[in-house]
């Protein structure tokens, strides 16, 4: 069988070229695979306030319960739904660390998540831990342990939370009726280990320093119930 040179380069040609494009479809498809495990990557996620009332009762039924019948729409993905969504959706653990704390509400989360066998640490502001409204006294009288700074010239002025030591909310939004529903506030909520990280060291940090005692305490994730 004679083959000219003329054949042998076209198919040549050819079958470079299949090759050409089956390289570039598999740098194609690697794309866009790895756009997707992108996509499946560290949460992030910003909720801005404030936030329209809107009710949130099937956040803290157990499933199946009865629906609510109150006024407020229901139904409705609002800021603080998805607020409260991530804070219930602690298993382990539930750090908190806010200046002001006088959110019924979100007490009523905190104190469920308690009631589940969730270990809660909070650390607030000394003065405004006495503020008329402050829900930091029911978190104590539930036995969930609180702690302050033991300095009165400076604010604990943080507002951030850590979720199974995975999740971080942070942002300006104090847990209060009119930071919620009134004021401009941001919440920014991620599971990127780099940002989770550092807020879990510093939660750590304000915990020992915090200590009435000027002993390691830090045995409130062990199972102790108290308030320090």
């Amino acid at each position: 069988l004679e083959v000219s040179l003329a054949e042998l380069l076209k198919a040549f040609g050819i079958g470079a070229a299949a090759v050409t494009l089956g390289v570039e479809w598999v740098d194609w498809l690697a794309r866009r695979l790895s756009l997707r495990r992108g996509a499946r990557g560290p949460l992030k996620e910003v909720l801005f306030f404030p936030s329209p009332s809107a009710c949130v009762e099937h956040l803290y039924a157990p499933a199946g319960a009865l629906s609510c019948s109150c006024p407020l729409p229901h139904g409705v993905d609002t800021p603080f739904a998805r607020l409260l969504g991530h804070l219930l959706s602690a298993g382990a653990t539930l750090d908190l660390c806010v200046f002001s704390f006088s959110n019924a509400s979100l007490s009523r989360a905190v104190l469920l998540l308690h009631s589940r066998g969730v270990a809660v640490r909070v650390i607030t502001d000394r003065e405004y831990m006495t503020i008329v409204g402050s829900q930091i006294g029911t978190l104590r009288r539930a036995g969930i342990c609180v702690r302050h700074e033991l300095s009165n010239a400076v604010h604990m002025h943080h507002k951030f939370v850590l979720v199974d030591g995975k999740k971080l909310l942070t942002g300006s939004l104090n847990w209060t009726v009119t930071a919620v529903q009134s004021n401009k506030e941001n919440v920014l909520v991620t599971e990127d280990p780099d940002l989770v990280g550092p807020y879990q060291e510093e939660f750590c940090r304000l915990w020992e320093a915090s200590d009435p005692t000027s002993q390691n305490q830090s045995d409130c994730h062990q199972g102790t119930a108290g308030s320090q």
